[in-house]
Parts: structure tokens; sequence; C-alpha cells
């Protein structure tokens, strides 16, 4: 079987986790490396391999799919050239920043014949696997959502808007493309926000109404402590709550006693706790099968509708309702 080449434009922290899967997986070959730093590439080929390209058409020249790990705001160029060029593209969150360019990544992608995913690794973490198996059974009436960081400063990067778009962008987005994944689609949300430690809006409370009828309070802070769990989804169903603690456990409390499950992932490893393994090989299923990717240009396009909207209802200061 021939091996589906992989291309690698940023060699960052993501950039290794994606390679170092692929380095692993006997489908895959990873055989070009781009980075704007070269010695961080150098170090990226010494550890999985890959080519060390010097430009980014060099590594379009030498790969069959590009993984997008470069930082938020180079997301619309780089995918957009990888389409162009006839490759399969899986693109880390976010899909792009921006409601314009969202629109013009979007109609790029779906004019491709080859592969588009986008990179929401929450989907295949087995804790929200498994939420998402229990509330199957049980119809949610309402949740509350954390997605909190402790700080903006490490990396340096994530407190600077101009590359990622902005704080909602770089964390809350994985709860924003979360709760469509669990809940459904929404119709409507209300938001506040407020500015303490960082130059942006770096403390958010929103309410999200669903087409469903189902309700949610969803709080997220830039700077609340590395306090666990820093994510959290608890969902409220019939004298029922079902709580997740980040991606190592889910407790689940069902009737009217004090009696709970517990659910723990803990002891598996980090890339497969986290969902990594699970999204980077149905990437390759997808490709190999020529079947539709499980996270779609469209999904990732909702995660930035949300956060856009998040923002402007903050800046009307009214709710924003969705067709």
């Amino acid at each position: 079987m021939k091996k589906v080449k992989i291309g690698i434009v940023g060699t960052g922290f993501i950039g290794n986790v994606h390679g170092s899967i692929y380095s692993r997986d006997p489908r895959t070959e990873v055989s070009a490396l781009y980075d704007i730093i070269p010695e961080r590439a150098e170090e990226t080929a010494r550890s999985i391999g890959g080519k060390i390209c010097l430009s980014r058409d060099e590594l379009l020249d030498n790969c069959d799919a590009v993984l997008v790990c470069a930082p938020n705001k180079t997301h619309i160029e780089i995918a957009t050239a990888a389409v162009e060029a006839g490759k399969h593209v899986f693109c880390e969150k976010p899909f792009t920043t921006g409601m314009n360019d969202a629109k013009t990544l979007l109609a790029t992608a779906n004019g491709s014949s080859k592969v588009f995913q986008v990179g929401h690794n929450r989907r295949f973490a087995p804790v929200y696997v498994k939420l998402k198996e229990l509330l199957g059974g049980d119809q949610p009436h309402s949740a509350h959502i954390k997605m909190n960081r402790g700080e903006l400063v490490n990396p340096v990067w994530t407190g600077d808007v101009n590359v990622t778009g902005g704080f909602l962008y770089e964390t809350t987005i994985h709860l924003f493309d979360m709760i469509r994944f669990q809940f459904g689609e929404i119709a409507e949300l209300v938001a506040f926000g407020s500015q303490h430690e960082y130059p942006e809006l770096d403390e958010f409370s929103i309410i999200f109404k669903f087409k469903n009828g189902f309700h949610c309070t969803f709080a997220s802070s830039s700077d609340a402590s590395w306090h666990f769990p820093f994510e959290r989804i608890e969902a409220f169903c019939h004298h029922r709550t079902i709580m997740t603690e980040e991606m190592d456990r889910l407790i689940d409390s069902n009737g009217m006693d004090a009696n709970f499950e517990t659910h723990s992932f803990h002891m598996r490893e980090k890339e497969e706790r986290w969902g990594y393994v699970q999204e980077d090989r149905t990437f390759i299923d997808s490709i190999l099968n020529g079947t539709e990717p499980p996270v779609t240009a469209l999904d990732g396009f909702r995660a930035v509708q949300l956060v856009e909207s998040v923002y402007e209802a903050i800046r009307s200061d009214r709710p924003v309702r969705f067709e």
C-alpha cells in the first residue's frame, strides 16, 4: 500500500504532536516540514524524520496531505494554498479568524475534491465520546460549561491578539465546537465580557439557547489559575447530573440518591486521552476511503461564527440570533 505523504507547516507543539502520531502510523510517512524558524523544523526532523523545506511551495511539492499547524491568523493563507495545490488538508483549530476569512475558506474547502478536516480534537477524546453516548439515552435539560486558562503568558503568543485573533479563538473555541457536537445547533446567545489582565476582553459569561429548546450557561476566564478541572461540562437531565473533568474523568450521578459512577480515562496516554490519535486516524481513513471527515469545514466555520457572535453580542449589548 502506498503511504500517504504528510507535510507539516508549523513545527511547534501541535505540529510535533501530529507529526509524532503520523510517524508511527504504518499508512503514512512524514515527508516534508516547513517552519519560518528553520531550527525548529530541524529539531522536529531529528525526532520524526521528514525533508526540511525552505519554502511552503517546496513542501507542497513533497506531500499528499498538508497539516496546517501554524499560528491562527495564517490558517486561511496556508490552507488555501494547499487546496489550490490539490492537497488534502488538516487545518488545526481555529478554522480561521473573522467571518470574512471564514466564509472565503469555507467556499474554498467546499470547492475541493480532497479531504478537508478541522482539528477539534475534543470530539474524539474518550471522556466526550462517553458523554455523548450517555446523553443519547437521556435528553439533557440544561448545562453549565466552563473553559478556563490559568494565564496568557506561557507561551507568550497566547496573549497576543495579533496572533490568536482573540482569547476566544485560542482556548474557548474548543468547547464552542463541543457544545454543538453534544447538544445541537444554537438559536440565540446573550454574552457579557470584561477586560482585566490583558489588552483584550479576557472574561466571558454567555447564555446559549439551542434550537431544540436546550439551554446552557458558559463561563470562560483567561486568568483563573490552573485549578483542576480548567475545563468542564455539567449536563443536567431528569434526576441526573453527568459531569466531565477535563479529559480525565466523567462522573454520572443517576437517580434521587447520592450514588454516582465514575468513568476514568487518566491512565491512557495523553495523545489518546485528548483525542489526537483518533482524529489523526480518521483523517487518513477519510483520505483512503474517499469519505467525508468527521469534523468538516462547515463545523470549523460554525465554531468561528460562534466566537464572532459572542464578540458582536458584547459590542452591541444585544442578543445574537441565528437563522
